[in-house]
């Protein structure tokens, strides 16, 4: 996976994973040593040659068409979020990158600091573009139980769901977490494939978690917004709560991320522990 360019990897990762009886063709009665769909059957729905197509992959053609480009995208069955992807990766083969935008800003207005407090006993945070845990109030510190083990310029929530002891115990579902977030991080390196925070990050990940290096070589693209998680907190026990993510205006992709539950449910009584000091943790939000 490692020659050619990185559209050639994309197109290599996603094709094995599309199955011919997805795209409606017979599988055959052989036994089959390519994963996924073959180069000829890929070529033939997209309605280019085999050769176009093993150069594309290979990285010696770098231009093609908005029409293969969609051909491709609609015979690998992608999501609107992995199309975009595929059109920034061939802009990126093509030599036509993006401005790079300036480096991320840390500091969070402290008009927001004020409007994470007011949304207590809601868990809720600021995070970077590269999900660095910029800003949270009491809940929302408490979510991630052993963040704070590590100095406040460490935390990032791809590398707490990975690295920590406690993020593969924290969520229920962790596999499905874990897929979601290496899906996200490809979408940002879309924006801007050479982001040195999320270049850092991936780099870390890859060398020091096997599940993120296999789940990063999908080329998964998803992009991040609302839905719910399920926790199994150490401190609180289980609880589902539903979630919210929104832009800050006027930064560079600063995230607010907030967490609601259903006034009454175990699931809320749960979530309101979480806003509960105790002398352990009562500084917590402090330096965050």
């Amino acid at each position: 996976m490692s020659e050619g360019t990185e559209l050639g990897r994309f197109l290599r990762a996603r094709r094995a994973q599309v199955h011919p009886q997805d795209v409606g063709l017979r599988a055959g009665t052989g036994i089959r040593r390519t994963p996924g769909l073959r180069r000829e059957e890929l070529a033939t729905l997209s309605g280019v040659s085999v050769g176009y197509l093993t150069r594309l992959e290979r990285g010696s053609e770098t231009r093609p068409s908005p029409a293969v480009v969609t051909a491709l995208g609609e015979a690998l069955q992608l999501s609107p979020e992995a199309l975009q992807r595929l059109h920034e990766l061939v802009a990126l083969a093509a030599g036509r990158t993006p401005v790079p935008s300036p480096g991320p800003a840390r500091a969070v207005r402290e008009s927001v600091r004020t409007l994470l407090e007011t949304l207590r006993p809601s868990p809720s945070y600021v995070v970077s573009r590269a999900n660095d845990l910029l800003a949270a109030n009491r809940p929302g510190l408490r979510l991630f139980p052993g963040i704070t083990d590590w100095p406040p310029e460490h935390r990032n929530l791809t590398r707490y769901m990975f690295l920590h002891s406690m993020g593969r115990r924290l969520y229920r579902d962790w596999e499905k977490m874990a897929a979601h977030s290496a899906a996200h991080l490809r979408a940002m390196a879309g924006a801007d494939p050479d982001m040195p925070e999320l270049t850092q990050l991936v780099g870390e990940l890859v060398v020091k978690s096997p599940e993120f290096a296999r789940l990063w070589e999908r080329y998964d693209v998803q992009a991040r917004g609302g839905g719910q998680k399920h926790f199994q907190h150490p401190e609180v026990g289980s609880m589902c709560l539903s979630y919210e993510v929104m832009a800050i205006s006027r930064t560079e992709g600063q995230r607010l991320v907030s967490y609601q539950a259903t006034p009454g449910t175990p699931d809320h009584d749960a979530m309101l522990l979480l806003d509960m000091a105790s002398p352990r943790d009562a500084e917590l939000p402090e330096g965050v």
